[in-house]
């Protein structure tokens, strides 16, 4: 539930304080910014146990054939890029547009958008928590007409600066019930793209368990609807970051599963694409994220959910 902050409540005042954090970081260069990140990553290694315990967890499930030291160099590069997207929020939401796409040193795969138009059909980007989903956000909303779901922040007061900032290049934002649903299809069957977050686990009833590297991961199923009624183009979209000097887009072809009308074989094909995505940089993916969760939800009081216990 998003809480509401007086102005003179602790709510506020953080609110205030990260407000002013993203303006000035806005400000900075890349290089400096990676820098910043550089330093702070060893320490939210070394003291975030639970940023530290997960990433490690999950990099154990899904490379158990990487010696350990292998990992955890991993898990050490991946907390540097998290805290790096973190500390290009600001950035992202408030630089000037023309140093943002000053950033951007490649474009790879934007054909596959442009035929998919040019033919009449809607683009589903598949945008997961890779690189800088920010600066993919500010990338296609620069250059087509672009919607995506929103969930309002936990911290009210900040929602109007998230909002504008993920906004101002022509973004439009709906919120995650059916009536956003309703306005994806509009757009999609307006020949627009629209961008979807492959891996946030969906609430029950919403999903489908497929297998991510060989674990099952509740998946979302609002692709295959999406699809069957628009027969919209699917792409994994990501911005892999250029340590210290920008960013690179990246559209690939989602797995040819995602087109398939059974939820399991199209979630399936979700959680592949995510897949060739990490591909490019594994250490660039946000492996703090709780993946498996639902899993340990279904099977609590079973032996197999001993493989996930530091959830």
């Amino acid at each position: 539930m998003t809480e509401h902050a007086t102005a003179s409540s602790p709510r506020f005042s953080k609110a205030k304080a990260i407000a002013w954090l993203w303006r000035t970081l806005s400000r900075w260069p890349l290089p400096r910014l990676w820098r910043f990140a550089s330093t702070l990553g060893p320490l939210v290694y070394r003291f975030s146990q639970r940023e530290r315990k997960v990433t490690d967890l999950n990099l154990e499930v899904v490379y158990p054939t990487l010696g350990k030291n292998e990992r955890s160099l991993i898990a050490k590069q991946s907390l540097r890029h998290s805290t790096a997207t973190m500390m290009e929020l600001g950035y992202a939401w408030m630089a000037e547009p023309s140093r943002i796409e000053a950033g951007i040193l490649e474009v790879h795969g934007r054909d596959k958008l442009d035929s998919a138009r040019a033919e009449g059909r809607g683009v589903i980007v598949l945008a997961p928590h890779f690189g800088n989903w920010e600066v993919l956000n500010f990338w296609l909303s620069s250059h087509f007409p672009f919607t995506a779901m929103y969930e309002p922040p936990k911290i009210a007061a900040l929602e109007p600066i998230i909002r504008h900032g993920r906004e101002r290049m022509g973004a439009q934002l709906v919120p995650t019930n059916p009536r956003g649903v309703a306005a994806l299809l509009k757009a999609l069957k307006r020949s627009e793209a629209i961008g979807i977050l492959p891996d946030q686990e969906p609430d029950w009833g919403s999903g489908v368990f497929a297998p991510f590297y060989g674990h099952n991961a509740y998946t979302a199923t609002l692709l295959p609807k999406l699809v069957a009624r628009t027969q919209a183009r699917v792409v994994t979209g990501v911005a892999l970051r250029l340590p210290g000097r920008g960013f690179a887009i990246h559209f690939l072809d989602a797995d040819e599963r995602v087109y398939s009308p059974d939820e399991v074989q199209s979630a399936s094909g979700v959680n592949a694409s995510v897949e060739a995505s990490i591909a490019l940089d594994p250490a660039q993916y946000q492996w703090e994220y709780k993946r498996y969760r639902k899993v340990i939800e279904e099977q609590q009081g079973h032996p197999e959910a001993n493989d996930f216990r530091l959830y």
